[in-house]
């Protein structure tokens, strides 16, 4: 292990996630009370890497330490999911870290009310187990395990179980652009089909 590549490579690595953050140096420095002098010379790799200057920086981005550092592999491949619980029983789990791109999230969605919302984006949703019961604009739908739902979230749009049962999904949301489109060749007959 060459520790000297490992602490080289941290400040370009630094300055690639936050211009894909899209964060300048004086909000990372507001809210990292760091100043735009260090986190400068970090980026440039005139400043050493320190744990002190580090911690700051991973929570202000939302990431482990260790994608900071790209640390080298232990021998352990799991990867340590943190789930989050939501009201009445609903539970999230983020599968990636990127904000501003594509996320990608598993969830266990709990009985509750239809609330439609409108935001900026896309949205896919990948039936796991259960039953889901998607409302979009005036139209509502029922998908069960393996079945599959994309859409753009400007339009009116709520998602839940079909019934009192919870329901696991895949849920993966982004910008528009970032669509999750699966195509078939035209004139291509499903493999089904009479």
């Amino acid at each position: 292990m060459n520790v000297d590549e490992i602490l080289d490579g941290i400040g370009p690595r630094l300055q690639r996630l936050r211009r894909d953050r899209e964060r300048t140096l004086q909000s990372l420095a507001e809210e990292t009370g760091l100043s735009i002098s260090t986190l400068s010379r970090l980026e440039t790799g005139k400043r050493r890497p320190t744990l002190d200057l580090l911690i700051p920086l991973a929570h202000a981005y939302r990431v482990a330490l260790d994608q900071l550092v790209a640390a080298p592999a232990t021998g352990d491949p799991r990867v340590h999911l943190t789930p989050h619980r939501k009201e009445r029983g609903s539970v999230v789990v983020p599968l990636t870290q990127y904000p501003g791109r594509v996320q990608v999230f598993k969830q266990i969605l709990a009985p509750r009310e239809p609330r439609l919302v409108t935001h900026e984006g896309y949205e896919w949703l990948y039936v796991l187990a259960g039953r889901l019961r998607l409302i979009i604009g005036e139209h509502e739908h029922l998908l069960g395990p393996g079945e599959v739902a994309e859409f753009d979230t400007t339009e009116p749009h709520w998602f839940g179980p079909a019934n009192e049962q919870a329901v696991e999904i895949l849920h993966l949301f982004g910008p528009h652009g970032d669509h999750a489109v699966t195509r078939t060749p035209t004139g291509t007959p499903h493999p089904d089909a009479p």
